[in-house]
């Protein structure tokens, strides 16, 4: 199972109450106050680490604390602050809280740290409120409560390329041959349910580039059907869409109309999807009956240049390669 949204209970630290004390000693009958202060609350983190792959700890695990300050103690001695609460996530983690359902934080970076909350102050001990009109007090003050809520960790995918397509278009084949990933490859839809990410080098260059297979759309997607949002977010950071369409037709499906679905699919979700810079590949040229869907998509779009491969033949990759990594460096 792939674990890319979660709602968890944070809450951080309770700080230490402070102390009330007196100095008694056999030869120190006057002493005086000596309470010490409570440790301050710990806090709650989030940290994005790129070793991470998805949010599998926290759907396990739904309620994450911080440590509570200890409270203090007579002789002077100050509580110990409580410890904080770490949480790793992975990069792309949107955090939302769930009341107000504002966005909180987005983590994109390797090590970007977040205070999601902070822990509570620690009381004040008697000692502190000694003074010379009050010689002996006995005032002191509890430790402030740590703030607490309900959030929503949702994971989107961050990759330069994000290829978009039917189920059976090629997208985890054409994956497969460009880059270091090794996705899911068979002849029946829905083989991929999970994102995946691969690097695509170019040594020539000293560049490199990501691109993202996620799980196939079906029309209505925006509207939740199929895989739905769940596919729809992973392409929302993307800098740049593949459209890979199925030339072959293999499912008996028209691929000028698949684009069609997929551009209104995207409009639908998130009309700044729409905007983004855009590819158009037409895969598996090298079937019989491609040559005629080739001839009526660019009949019908004949302002957009699509790109014709073969990604099991490996044809046509070499241009490919080289127009996803100028459009990168336009966009």
């Amino acid at each position: 199972m792939f674990y890319d949204e979660t709602k968890v209970y944070l809450k951080a630290g309770k700080g230490g109450d402070g102390c009330m004390s007196f100095l008694r000693q056999k030869y120190m009958p006057n002493g005086g106050p000596n309470g010490g202060n409570g440790g301050r609350g710990g806090d709650v983190y989030l940290l994005a680490d790129e070793n991470i792959s998805d949010l599998r700890a926290f759907h396990f695990k739904k309620h994450w604390n911080a440590k509570n300050g200890e409270p203090g103690r007579g002789s002077d001695q100050n509580g110990k602050g409580g410890a904080d609460c770490v949480l790793k996530v992975p990069l792309g983690t949107e955090v939302r809280e769930v009341e107000s359902n504002e966005i909180v934080c987005e983590l994109l970076n390797h090590e970007q740290e977040f205070l999601a909350l902070e822990g509570g102050k620690g009381g004040r001990g008697n000692a502190t409120f000694k003074s010379s009109v009050n010689q002996t007090p006995r005032q002191f003050t509890e430790g402030k409560p740590g703030l607490e809520g309900n959030f929503v960790f949702t994971l989107k995918t961050i990759a330069d390329v994000g290829l978009v397509g039917f189920p059976n278009a090629g997208k985890s084949t054409l994956l497969n041959v460009l880059s270091n990933a090794t996705p899911k490859v068979a002849s029946y839809p829905f083989t991929t349910l999970v994102p995946t990410v691969g690097v695509i080098d170019y040594p020539e260059d000293f560049a490199s580039i990501t691109m993202a297979d996620v799980p196939g759309l079906i029309e209505g997607a925006a509207e939740n059907r199929g895989l739905g949002h769940r596919f729809l977010r992973h392409v929302e950071r993307c800098k740049l869409l593949l459209f890979l369409l199925d030339m072959a037709a293999t499912d008996e499906r028209d691929p000028a109309e698949d684009f069609e679905h997929l551009q209104k699919e995207l409009l639908d979700y998130d009309p700044r999807l729409a905007e983004k810079p855009f590819v158009v590949v037409g895969n598996k040229n090298d079937e019989e009956n491609a040559v005629e869907n080739i001839k009526e998509f660019q009949k019908r779009f004949p302002e957009i240049k699509p790109l014709f491969i073969s990604a099991v033949l490996e044809d046509g990759l070499d241009d490919l390669k080289s127009i996803l990594l100028k459009k990168l460096k336009e966009a």
